[in-house]
Order: C-alpha cells, then sequence, then structure tokens
C-alpha cells in the first residue's frame, strides 16, 4: 500500500532538485547544500529500495529519511557524514560509490569539506537497529522478542524529544541493520555449520539447543543481528580513521596543534550481544555470535601493518599514519558468562575478553576467559560496582600484559592499549529479571554503564554498544527501561563531552 508514496515521494524530490538547479542556472543564489541534501536522499532512497528484502515496509524507510531531512536542515555540516554514511553501511555498486565521491568532492560542494572539518568536534554515534526483521515466534515462547522494538521506539523517542541544540550536539542517527554475509559469517563460524543453518538443515536437538524453532523469518533476523554489529562497529571504525586522517593533514600541513577527538567514534546495536554461539554450534538463543563476526572482520579488513625497521625510521616520520586494528577489548557485563566469545578468542591474542558473571549461573560448561570475575548471587549495587571499577582500573593499568609479547607489541600496547571496545550491555543482571539471580537496581545499572563509559573515554578507544541479555516478568517496564537507559545514556555522556567544548 505504501507505493502509491514512494512514487510520489521521488517525484516531488526530482522536481525539487530540478528547481533547484535551474536557480542555480539563473543565479538567484539557492543554498547548495539543500541541492546537494535532496540528491543525497533520492539516492539514499533508491540504494535501500535496491537492496532491501520483499518484506521491508518502505514506510519505515521514508520515515528514516524524514528524520535525516529534519536533523540536517538544522545542522548542515552533518550532510556530508550522512551521505557517506549510505554508501559506507551497504553493498552498493562501484558506479554509484563513484557517484558519490563525485557529488562529495566536487566544486560545487565546498561546504561539504567545511563539514568534514566541523564533524571533528561533534561525538559519532550511529545506532542499528534490525526490528524490522519480524519473527513469529509460537505462542508462550519464553523468548522476549517484543522488547527490541519497544527499546528502539522509546529511545528514539527520547532523543528526538531533545532541543535542536542538543541533537548537533551528536552526530547520531538510526540505521536499519544490514544482513551479515557469508563471507563475514566464515571468519568466525564454521562454513558447513553456516550453510546448515542457513538451507534449514539443523538437526532439532540443535534447534532446542539453541533455543528457537528454525525459521526463514529467523534467519533473516538472525542475520540482521550479526549484520548490525558488524556495520555498527565498521562505522565506529572508518570514522575514527577518517578523523584521524583530517588530524594529521591539518598538524602536517599547518604544523598547527588540534584537541584529539578522533576516539569520540561510538556506535550501537538495539540488539545482538549473542555471546554463547560457538564455532560450529550455538546455545541460549545465540546462533552466531555478532561481536566475535565483527571483531574478526574488523581484525581482516584494518591488518597492523608489518614492523617498520629502525633504519628506515628517517623515511617515514613525515608520512601520515593510517590506524590499523592491533588489539580488541570485549567488556560483557550480561548476568551469564561470556562463554562462545571466550572460546572463540582463546587462540587469538590480539582479542581480549573480560566477563563479570553471576557464579551460579552456568547454563553449560565454564569456559576462560582473558579475565572472567564471578559475583555471589543476590550480589547488590555497591559489591557490583565496586568490583567493576577494580577490574577496569586494573585493565587500564596493566591491559593484559605478558611477558611473551615482543618488544615492539608492548610499545603499542603501552600508547594505545586498544583499538576499539565491544560493550555486551546485558541487563539480565536486574533485580526484576526472571533468568538473572542478582540484585542490581536500575540505578545502578546506569552507574554500571557510566563506569564503562569513562573507561572508554580514557582509553580513548571507539567503542561498540550490543543489547545483550534482558528477561522480564510479567511486568516488562524495569528491563525495557534499563535497555533503553544504555543507549540514552551513552548519547547523553557523549553530548556533555561535546557541550564542554
Amino acid at each position: 500500500q505504501n507505493i502509491p508514496s514512494l512514487f510520489a515521494f521521488l517525484a516531488v524530490s526530482m522536481i525539487n532538485i530540478l528547481v533547484e538547479f535551474w536557480k542555480l542556472r539563473k543565479k538567484s543564489r539557492p543554498h547548495k547544500t539543500e541541492v546537494m541534501y535532496r540528491i543525497m536522499v533520492l539516492m539514499m532512497l533508491l540504494n535501500q529500495v535496491a537492496t532491501m528484502s520483499p518484506r521491508r515496509d518502505i514506510s519505515l524507510l521514508l520515515r528514516e529519511h524524514s528524520c535525516r531531512s529534519r536533523r540536517i536542515r538544522r545542522n548542515p555540516c552533518f550532510v556530508s557524514s550522512e551521505f557517506s554514511a549510505c554508501f559506507h553501511t551497504r553493498n552498493v555498486p562501484l558506479q554509484r560509490r563513484k557517484f558519490a565521491a563525485m557529488l562529495k568532492y566536487s566544486s560545487h560542494s565546498a561546504s561539504f569539506v567545511e563539514a568534514d572539518e566541523k564533524a571533528l568536534i561533534a561525538p559519532f554515534f550511529p545506532i542499528y537497529y534490525n526490528d524490522v526483521y519480524e519473527v513469529n515466534l509460537p505462542p508462550g515462547h519464553r523468548f522476549p522478542i517484543g522488547k527490541y522494538r519497544e527499546v528502539r521506539i522509546s529511545l528514539q523517542s527520547k532523543i528526538e524529544a531533545l532541543s535542536q541544540d542538543e541533537q548537533s550536539r551528536v552526530d547520531c542517527d538510526f540505521r536499519i541493520s544490514p544482513l551479515a554475509t557469508v563471507e563475514q559469517l566464515i571468519t568466525t563460524h564454521d562454513e558447513h555449520y553456516v550453510q546448515r543453518y542457513l538451507n534449514g538443515k539443523m538437526t532439532e536437538l540443535e534447534n532446542r539447543n539453541i533455543g528457537f524453532p528454525w525459521s526463514l523469518q529467523h534467519v533473516n533476523r538472525t542475520l540482521s543481528s550479526v549484520g548490525g554489529t558488524v556495520a555498527a562497529a565498521l562505522s565506529a571504525w572508518e570514522k575514527y580513521c577518517k578523523r584521524h586522517e583530517l588530524i594529521q593533514k591539518k598538524e602536517h600541513n599547518r604544523q598547527e596543534s588540534f584537541e584529539d577527538t578522533t576516539h569520540l567514534c561510538w556506535s550501537a546495536h538495539v540488539a545482538g550481544g549473542t555471546h554463547h554461539a560457538f564455532k560450529d554450534y550455538g546455545e541460549g538463543f545465540c546462533i552466531f555470535s555478532d561481536i566475535a563476526v565483527a571483531a574478526n572482520v574488523l581484525l581482516q579488513k584494518y591488518p597492523a601493518p608489518a614492523l617498520i625497521q629502525q633504519s628506515n625510521n628517517h623515511t617515514q616520520k613525515n608520512q601520515l599514519s593510517t590506524p590499523a586494528i592491533r588489539r580488541i577489548l570485549i567488556i560483557d557485563l550480561d548476568v551469564h558468562q561470556g562463554n562462545g566469545n571466550a572460546v572463540l578468542f582463546q587462540e587469538e591474542e590480539r582479542v581480549k575478553t573480560f566477563s563479570m558473571q553471576c557464579k551460579a549461573n552456568y547454563f553449560s560448561k565454564k569456559e576462560q576467559s582473558d579475565l572472567d570475575i564471578e559475583l555471589p548471587v543476590g550480589c547488590r549495587d555497591e559489591t557490583y560496582l565496586s568490583t567493576l571499577r577494580f577490574w577496569l582500573k586494573n585493565i587500564e593499568n596493566y591491559p593484559f600484559d605478558e611477558d611473551g609479547r615482543s618488544d615492539e607489541v608492548k610499545s603499542n600496547t603501552q600508547k594505545k592499549p586498544f583499538d576499539i571496545i565491544f560493550f555486551q550491555a546485558g541487563v539480565d543482571i536486574h533485580k526484576d529479571d526472571r533468568l538473572g539471580r542478582l540484585s542490581i537496581s536500575t540505578g545502578g545499572i546506569s552507574r554500571r554503564n557510566q563506569i564503562v563509559f569513562e573507561f572508554v573515554h580514557r582509553m580513548k578507544s571507539p567503542l561498540v554498544i550490543c543489547m545483550g541479555g534482558g528477561y522480564p516478568r510479567d511486568e516488562w517496564d524495569p528491563i525495557l527501561k534499563a535497555h533503553t537507559n544504555v543507549y540514552w545514556e551513552a548519547h547523553q555522556f557523549l553530548s556533555s563531552l561535546s557541550k564542554g567544548r
């Protein structure tokens, strides 16, 4: 039923673009950013429609672009980041990428270059969501599938209710999670296992161990759960690299000193956190590990360069360096151990896993993370928060130092312990959680979030936030509020940093 509105939108956009170009020809001084924005919206919509799944609701896309339109009109300096985000988070043909680059860097879009410089100030915080992929679970199923949409709607309403000035402090928008590709999945999982799941060839016992009945609906949701986290990680890292390059160019060409704001590149996924998935099997409502896949994609796409010999250092000192992924930290604060991630990265020295869980809440074999901290049943706020502070401070001072590493690796580690951090922000530690067995209050979870955000800020690392567990009893509000607060408090933390600049 949305097809007529889609064609009406396209027609109006094309007419507006022609009118604006006619004004340019008549030299009536239109706003060039407005022209570029109209082209951008049209291209983004065409791109999303071309890559959309048959079940995706077109009205959601129109609403998403309507939100982008209002946001960019309030602050045109974000046009460039919005435009590039569309073409970096989707599988766009090369010709369209070239056209995007042509628009972005043409002589008629000097404001885009200025926007890039202004974007160095505003923290970056795209939020991905996958509730457009609906799954009809059997009646009475214990997994709260509806929480994802409720949390996203609540969060979106809170951010849109902010004043224009408050919204402009953070470069934040909502993006539909793309589907993970097989190539991305097999960076972490067994290819035979991946193909069996995608083609519905899992055994009844395997599906029962996972906790979901197999369906095509659930395949799309599973792929988007992984794809959203991968896209969030790539968005944060690519924005970090872009800011790093711009700052280096400024300092290199003008010999000026700029405040380092490159690490204020965070991203979030209102889903994911599926930390119970192993290489060739899943459990605990987890089929694939989204965080592990995202980490491995980053390691594969942005590998650390070969070590430069000391004798060649003098030829390299004036060259601009490109950031590479050397070390990744996973902070897992779900009530259950991140057992899948612990096993998946046991042999990977570049990824460190820190899991803090209830010591009496293992539903399968306990695995060995790089750092496992167990909490007693019924643990309350003060014990939980003091324990978390202690171990994060310990990681900050001694970031998994090992005598077996080379001097060069130790030197890099001391300079920047972690290149990017993942935060599995489960709220099943809440006292009202059905499966948790801890007694942490809503305020305690908010203080936990603040401790993590402050730690990440001190580490000067990009951050990726994933949802994690949260299982309501009869009353859903406490768990939904705790989930929403994770993302809202991250947004407000970044906003407070932006306000102080």
